[in-house]
């Protein structure tokens, strides 16, 4: 075993369970994010829109649709889009709308920047 992997190992080994999980979640996003084979490659999934849905709700499912997009990458349209429903009263189909337009548009930016 190298000298990095016996550190890792250690420091792993010292942290809570929560910790550890937190650590395992991080190096499974630096291996898709650096693999050849990641998310990029797939298909959005088929998730269907209900007939009603809350707008987090909403946001919950497009994350599940497109799990190739960066969310800290449209995280400042999300959130004006969700203030926009919670604080200025704005119709919650519209911006649902609208953040399915966003998620969409995320996804083909990100296809045509692989390709």
């Amino acid at each position: 075993m190298k000298s990095r992997e016996k550190q890792l190992l250690k420091i792993f080994n010292s942290l809570n369970e929560d910790d550890q999980k937190a650590v395992v979640n991080f190096a499974g996003y630096l291996y898709e994010k650096n693999s050849e084979n990641a998310e990029v490659a797939k298909e959005p999934q088929n998730i269907d829109r209900p007939d009603e849905e809350s707008v987090i709700a909403a946001i919950k499912r497009l994350k599940k649709t497109y799990p190739m997009i960066e969310p800290m990458g449209i995280l400042n349209q999300t959130s004006e889009l969700l203030s926009a429903h919670l604080l200025k009263g704005r119709d919650k189909k519209s911006v649902i709308d609208e953040l399915e337009l966003l998620f969409q548009e995320s996804y083909k930016a990100l296809k045509n920047s692989k390709n």
